[in-house]
């Protein structure tokens, strides 16, 4: 029998697959983890990824977003409503289309790292 290979986090994340089995029960819905993997068993309420990801995003697709907005009122100069209703919409799906991958990738992290919250080097039973 072939021994098993974990998949990259990185795959984890974009596919949505399992850390452990690579099957693709990572996710319950759009952005919430199922609470565990129908193939393999792993538990994935385990896992705590916490509000990280979203931070990073926010920080950084928002940056992108002020970026473009002020390039776009410097070169043509649009009324406002002609920003909000790019801007916004495009900020909305940078960040959750985003935070799907993010969210997977950091909880394939934990699993491949062993990460687990309230653990101090050194003390574990």
């Amino acid at each position: 029998m072939p021994i098993a290979v974990e998949p990259p986090p990185a795959s984890c994340g974009i596919k949505g697959i399992c850390p452990r089995c690579g099957a693709r029960t990572l996710y319950d819905g759009l952005l919430a983890f199922a609470p565990r993997c129908t193939a393999c068993g792993l538990d994935f309420s385990g896992f705590n990824v916490g509000d990280g990801p979203a931070a990073f995003l926010t920080t950084i697709i928002g940056t992108l977003v002020c970026i473009g907005a002020i390039a776009l009122a410097l070169t043509v100069n649009p009324p406002l409503w002609v920003h909000a209703l790019l801007w916004v919409p495009i900020a909305t799906v940078a960040t959750i289309g985003s935070l799907r991958v993010t969210k997977g990738w950091l909880l394939a992290l934990e699993y491949r790292n062993a990460a687990r919250e309230g653990r101090i080097a050194g003390n574990e039973p």
